[in-house]
C-alpha cells in the first residue's frame, strides 16, 4: 500500500498486472468485425395447467395434420384413379351425341309439310360452334355462367346452391345442386352406365334413376366430370349437351325441339326463341310452349334478363326480346291431327312406329285445312248449341271416296297423345244408319227406289226369346210407300221387311262387303243397326256407296321411309278395292241417301250450293246418334255420345250430329265448284193394284203382302191386318227408335227435344 505525503496518504490498490495494449484479432472475412450474437429472447414461463393444455393441443395438432396430410394423399390418389379409370371408359364425342334407345316417327301433311311427332325426335347433330351465337349464349347464362372457367366442379356454385336450398327449409342437398353444365352432362351419360332393356322396366325408368340426386350420386358425378374435362374439349362437352337433354314435347335435343317448336334450325334462332329454348332445361315437360306458352314465355323473360346481366344482350337487345317474344310454328300451335296421328301408328307395323329404333318419316293423307275445320265445328256446335257441364263426346272422320283419309277428331277436346280415339276405337251401335246397307242389298237385286213395302204391324216369334214387334217413331203406320220413302223417313219395319225379303245373309255380305267388319247381329234386327261398328268402319263404307259401289279401306299412310333415305320401306295399304254391289245399284242408293237430306230426316244436314246424300242414325234409348253421308268431293261421318253408354237428353241422328256434319262439310268446302251427286233418278211407278192385288214390286217376309187401297179405289174400312207371326232364331234387342222426318209437328217435336241440350 502506498501512504500519503502529510503521513496520512491516500490510499490506492497496488496494480497487480502492468498495462496491456489489446492487439484486435485476425480477420477470416475480410477484415469485418464478427457479428455479435442476437440476444436470445427469455422462454415464457407457464404455469403447470396452461403447460399441459398447450401440450396437449400441439399433440393433437400434430396427429390431425399427419393423418389429415395422409388421408388427404390417399382420396387424391383415388380420385386420380377413378378419374383415370373413367377418362379410359369414356368413347368418341359422335358416340355420344344421339343416346335414345328407341327412335322417332314424323309425319307430315299431303303437302309434305310436318305435324305431328312420335317417340322422342332427335332433330340430328349440332355443335356448340355452329349453333346460333343466341342459344350457345343463353345455355351459359342460365345453366353455368363459369363453364369455361372450372375444371367439371364449381365449389361455388354448389356452396350457393346449399345456401339457397337451407334458406327455403330443404336440406343442403335437395333442391337446387349448384351442378356444372360438365355434371349436367355426366348425369345424362348415367355416369357411364348404359340402358340394358333386360335391367329396367323401361328406359323412362333408366333415365329417372340416372337423375336422381342423393350424395353418393353427387360424389360419383365428380371423377366422372373431371374425366370428361381432360378427354374433351369444352366445346365437346357443350356439343353433348346441346343433342343430348330434353327438351319436353318428346325432343331430344335443341335442334330437334327448336324444329319442333319454331320449325327451324337451332342455329337460326334469334333472342327470344333461344331464351325459351334455354329456359326448358329448368323442368322440360312444365315449360314447354305447347303445354302453356305463356308460361314459357314468362320463363323467357328470366333468360333474358340473365342474359342481359352477363352481357351477352345489349339493352336494347334485350328490351327487344321481352317485347316480342317467341311464337309457336303453325304447326306447333294448332295442335291438329293427334287422333289422326295415333292411328297411323296403330295401323303402321309396331317394328317400324312404336318400337322402331330408327328415325322414321311418314307421308300422310292428313290435310291440314280439313282437320282444322272438323276442330272448328265441333267446337262451334258445343259452344253455342250444347248446354253447360254436357259430358257428352263427339268424333268426326273426312275422307275422300277412295278412303284416304283427310281428317279426325278423336273427341272435343285435343288430348295428349295415346288418348282414347273415339273415331277408330269406340265400337257403338250403329241404329239406323246401318239401314242402306239392307236397302243396298235390295238395289243389287233389281230393285228401285220406286218400288214398295209395306209398312204395317209386324211380330216375329223368336223361341226362346218370346214375340218381338219392332216399333216406327211416331207409332203409326203408313200403308204402302216406296222405299226411297221408307229410307228418308228411316221407317223400322219397313227395313226389317226388305232385309227379310232379300235374305239377312244378302245384308251382312253387302255390309262386310263395305268394310263393316265387326260381328253383325244373327236376328231380324239386323237391319235396324243392332250390330256394333266404328265410325272409321261406317265412314269407309259410305266412301263405297260414293265410289260406285266397291270396297274401300280407309288408310292415312302414303310411304314410309327412314329418315335420309330415299327407297320406301311401306307404301298405302288402303284404297278402293271389289266391287260389292252393281255401279247402279250405288246410284239408286245414292238417291235415295240424298232424299234423306232434302225431304227426311237429315234435313238439317243441308248444305248451301251442294248436294248430299246422308243417313241419321240413333240407338236404343238415344245412347248414340250419327249422322254419316256425303258430297261428290268428300265424305264425312260424326257420332255422338257418352263414355260411360249414358243415353243422350234430346239428341237424336237428325239434330246435333246433322248440325255438327253441316258445319263440318261448309267449311270443307269453302273454296271448292259444288258438283253434282253421282245419283241416278228412278222411273216413277204404281202402287200395287187393289187391295187383295199383289204385285212383283211389293216387297215382303216370304210372300208378297196385301197392299193398301190405292186412291180412288175405295175408302178402306176397319183396322190394317197385322203381318202373319213369322218364327226367326237368334237374339234380338227391345225398344229400338229411329228418326222421324222433320216436318210439320214432329219437327216442333224434335226442335223442343233438341232444345233441351242447348240450356234454354
Amino acid at each position: 500500500m502506498a501512504v500519503s505525503g502529510n503521513g496520512r496518504g491516500k490510499l490506492t490498490a497496488d496494480k497487480r498486472y502492468g498495462t496491456q495494449k489489446a492487439t484486435p484479432a485476425k480477420s477470416t472475412s475480410g477484415g469485418r468485425p464478427p457479428r455479435k450474437p442476437a440476444p436470445r429472447k427469455p422462454r415464457r414461463q407457464h404455469g403447470f395447467v396452461v403447460g399441459l393444455i398447450v401440450g396437449l393441443w400441439r399433440l393433437i395438432w400434430r396427429i390431425i395434420w399427419g393423418v389429415t396430410w395422409r388421408v388427404g394423399a390417399v382420396v387424391g390418389m383415388v380420385l386420380a384413379l377413378t378419374v383415370f379409370y373413367f377418362y379410359s371408359q369414356l368413347p368418341a364425342v359422335t358416340e355420344l351425341l344421339d343416346g335414345r334407345a328407341r327412335g322417332s316417327v314424323t309425319m307430315l301433311d299431303r303437302e309434305g309439310q310436318v305435324f305431328a311427332w312420335r317417340g322422342e325426335t332427335f332433330g340430328g347433330q349440332i355443335t356448340a360452334e355452329n349453333v346460333s351465337r343466341d342459344l350457345h349464349n343463353a345455355v351459359i347464362a342460365t345453366e353455368d355462367k363459369r363453364f369455361y372457367g372450372h375444371l367439371g366442379i364449381s365449389p361455388r356454385g354448389i356452396a350457393g346452391a346449399i345456401r339457397i336450398n337451407m334458406s327455403q327449409g330443404r336440406s343442403p342437398l335437395s333442391g337446387n345442386g349448384g351442378s356444372t353444365i360438365t355434371q349436367q352432362v355426366a348425369k345424362l351419360l348415367c355416369l357411364g352406365v348404359p340402358y340394358n332393356p333386360t335391367e329396367w322396366k323401361s328406359e323412362a325408368a333408366y333415365e329417372q334413376d340416372c337423375r336422381s340426386g342423393g350424395v353418393w350420386r353427387k360424389v360419383k358425378e365428380i371423377p366422372y366430370a373431371m374425366a370428361m374435362e381432360v378427354k374433351y374439349s369444352k366445346q365437346e362437352i357443350l356439343t353433348i349437351y346441346l343433342n343430348r337433354a330434353y327438351m319436353g314435347a318428346g325432343a331430344r335435343g335443341f335442334e330437334a325441339a327448336s324444329q319442333r317448336y319454331f320449325g327451324k334450325s337451332a342455329n337460326e334462332v334469334g333472342p327470344a326463341e333461344a331464351a325459351m329454348l334455354a329456359g326448358l332445361l329448368t323442368a322440360p315437360s312444365r315449360f314447354a310452349p305447347t303445354n302453356n306458352l305463356i308460361r314459357s314465355q314468362e320463363r323467357a323473360a328470366v333468360v333474358v334478363g340473365l342474359m342481359e346481366e352477363q352481357g351477352f344482350l345489349t339493352p336494347a337487345q334485350a328490351n327487344d326480346a321481352r317485347q316480342n317474344p317467341a311464337r309457336l310454328s303453325k304447326a306447333a300451335e294448332t295442335k291438329s291431327g293427334g287422333a289422326f296421328a295415333d292411328w297411323v301408328m296403330e295401323s303402321t307395323p309396331s317394328f317400324l312406329s312404336s318400337a322402331t329404333t330408327e328415325d322414321v318419316i311418314i307421308h300422310t293423307t292428313m290435310d291440314q285445312r280439313l282437320q282444322k275445320a272438323a276442330e272448328d265445328a265441333v267446337k262451334f256446335v258445343f259452344e253455342t248449341k250444347v248446354k253447360e257441364g254436357s259430358k257428352a263426346q263427339a268424333a268426326i272422320v273426312v275422307m275422300s271416296a277412295d278412303g284416304a283419309v283427310r281428317a279426325m277428331v278423336g273427341g272435343r277436346e285435343a288430348v295428349a297423345a295415346g288418348s282414347f280415339n273415339r273415331a277408330t276405337q269406340a265400337k257403338r251401335q250403329t241404329g239406323s244408319s246401318f239401314k242402306p246397307f239392307a236397302y243396298a242389298a235390295a238395289m243389287d237385286l233389281g230393285f228401285t227406289p220406286a218400288d214398295y213395302v209395306e209398312d204395317t204391324p209386324l211380330t216375329i216369334n223368336i223361341p226362346g226369346s218370346g214375340a218381338w214387334t219392332p216399333k216406327n217413331y211416331d207409332n203409326q203406320f203408313k200403308g204402302m210407300i216406296t222405299l226411297s220413302q221408307a229410307l228418308a223417313e228411316s221407317r223400322n219395319i219397313p227395313a226389317v221387311r226388305v232385309s227379310e225379303a232379300v235374305g239377312r245373309d244378302a245384308v251382312r255380305r253387302v255390309a262386310n262387303g263395305f268394310g263393316i267388319v265387326s260381328a253383325l247381329a244373327d236376328g231380324p234386327a239386323l237391319a235396324l243397326g243392332a250390330s256394333e261398328s266404328s265410325l272409321l268402319e261406317m265412314s269407309g263404307a259410305y266412301a263405297g256407296i260414293l265410289n260406285g259401289g266397291s270396297s274401300v279401306t280407309p288408310y292415312g299412310l302414303v310411304e314410309l321411309r327412314l329418315q335420309g333415305e330415299q327407297d320406301m320401306l311401306l307404301g298405302a295399304t288402303g284404297g278402293v278395292g271389289q266391287r260389292v254391289i252393281s255401279e247402279e245399284a250405288s246410284l239408286y242408293l245414292t238417291y235415295m241417301m240424298n232424299r234423306v237430306i232434302e225431304n227426311g230426316t237429315g234435313t238439317r244436314a243441308k248444305i248451301p250450293g251442294w248436294q248430299a246424300a246422308g243417313k241419321t242414325g240413333t240407338t236404343q234409348a238415344a245412347r248414340d246418334a250419327w249422322f254419316l253421308g256425303f258430297t261428290a268431293e268428300y265424305v264425312a261421318g260424326v257420332w255422338m255420345g257418352n263414355d260411360d253408354n249414358a243415353p243422350l237428353t234430346g239428341v237424336t241422328g237428325g239434330g246435333l250430329p246433322a248440325e255438327i256434319w253441316r258445319e263440318v262439310m261448309v267449311r270443307v268446302h269453302q273454296g271448292l265448284q259444288p258438283q253434282t251427286l253421282p245419283m241416278l233418278v228412278p222411273e216413277p211407278k204404281l202402287p200395287p193394284g187393289g187391295y187383295y192385288a199383289p204385285s212383283p214390286n211389293v216387297m215382303a217376309d216370304g210372300q208378297s203382302p196385301a197392299p193398301v187401297p190405292q186412291p180412288g179405289a175405295g175408302e178402306w174400312q176397319g183396322e190394317m191386318p197385322s203381318q202373319e207371326v213369322i218364327i226367326y232364331d237368334g237374339p234380338v234387342p227391345q225398344d229400338w227408335i229411329n228418326e222421324g222426318p222433320v216436318e210439320g209437328d214432329l219437327a216442333d217435336q224434335i226442335l223442343r227435344d233438341v232444345l233441351g241440350v242447348f240450356g234454354n
